[in-house]
């Protein structure tokens, strides 16, 4: 090989590496102009997506002044109410609309403020949902509708009433007025609720009752459970009635009370000592049904627990 032909094949090389470099470059030049461009697209249109999510949801606040024993009303389709005290005789109302396929209906008529969620066309139960979270003077009388709930109340003096299909009802720390819940299948939760008359209808919701008293107390349920955990105060009224679900008492030694329980099919246990009555217009039969006294008579409260095909549980409260 001649020393020219060397030099030749020398050049080549090295011009093909410059080459090969040089393509080796540009491909990953490319390649990572690629990935950045699809990242930065692909955060475009995370950021698009989330955007109208974020902008969609409004907040709205309402204001009334109202003079005493004043009446507030909602009705709210779809969403959460939770109703506390306020300072004064005033009704603030804060709203959280999911879309603006629905809207804020507000009115005072004379000492009574009513709200009302209005679905616009196209609205659903996503769309339309409102959640409210208000404020009213504690002797204020409030009445709540919701399918879907939950509904709320707490630390009020005056009458309430919630209904709802498939919402939760809680209410507590409640002090005089009459409370009636009426729901389908939601649970009702109620405690700390004293010296008012209570009235709850449900269809198949679990009602849970702590530390409740008043001069009535009375649960109708189709096929709920009724749970209640208390010493059923003075000289009240109490009846729990559920067609098939369970119903169990739980009371404490303090507790006196005239107690009638039985269940037609179902079974009926009491795991306290009771004095047995002299006379009863139904037939005692063990293990389907008891009729006793426990505590003072003379200050004793009237229960009455009764199913058909559910099982009733008197129980003695432990200490812990």
């Amino acid at each position: 090989m001649s020393g020219r032909t060397i030099q030749l094949v020398v050049v080549g090389a090295m011009l093909a590496g410059t080459l090969i470099v040089q393509t080796t470059i540009a491909e990953t030049t490319i390649a990572e102009t690629t990935i950045v461009q699809n990242t930065i697209a692909q955060t475009t249109i995370a950021q698009t997506t989330i955007a109208p999510t974020q902008s969609a949801q409004t907040h709205k606040e309402y204001r009334f002044n109202v003079g005493p024993h004043a009446g507030v009303s909602v009705n709210n389709p779809y969403g959460s109410i939770s109703v506390k005290p306020s300072t004064g005789n005033f009704v603030v109302i804060n709203a959280v609309l999911s879309s603006d396929k629905v809207e804020v209906d507000n009115s005072l008529v004379g000492n009574r403020v009513e709200i009302q969620s209005h679905l616009l066309p196209g609205g659903e139960a996503q769309s339309g949902r409102v959640d409210y979270e208000i404020l009213v003077p504690v002797d204020a009388s409030i009445t709540l509708h919701s399918s879907t709930g939950p509904l709320r109340a707490e630390r009020l003096h005056g009458d309430i009433t919630l209904e709802g299909a498939a919402a939760t009802v809680e209410i507590r720390d409640m002090t005089g007025g009459h409370v009636h819940v009426k729901t389908l299948n939601g649970a009702v939760t109620l405690t700390n609720v004293q010296d008012g008359h209570v009235e709850i209808d449900s269809l198949s919701g679990d009602v849970t009752l702590n530390g409740v008293t008043g001069p009535l107390v009375q649960v109708i349920s189709t096929s709920g459970g009724i749970n209640y955990t208390g010493d059923f105060g003075d000289r009240g009224e109490y009846r729990l009635t559920s067609h098939s679900g369970d119903i169990e008492a739980t009371v404490p030694d303090s507790t006196s009370a005239d107690v009638s329980a039985r269940s037609v099919r179902g079974e009926v246990h009491d795991d306290i000592p009771l004095q047995p009555k002299a006379h009863t217009w139904f037939v005692i039969k063990e293990g389907s049904a008891f009729w006793g006294t426990m505590g003072r008579a003379a200050v004793s409260s009237t229960v009455v627990l009764r199913s058909f095909s559910g099982k009733i549980h008197l129980r003695k409260r432990t200490s812990k």
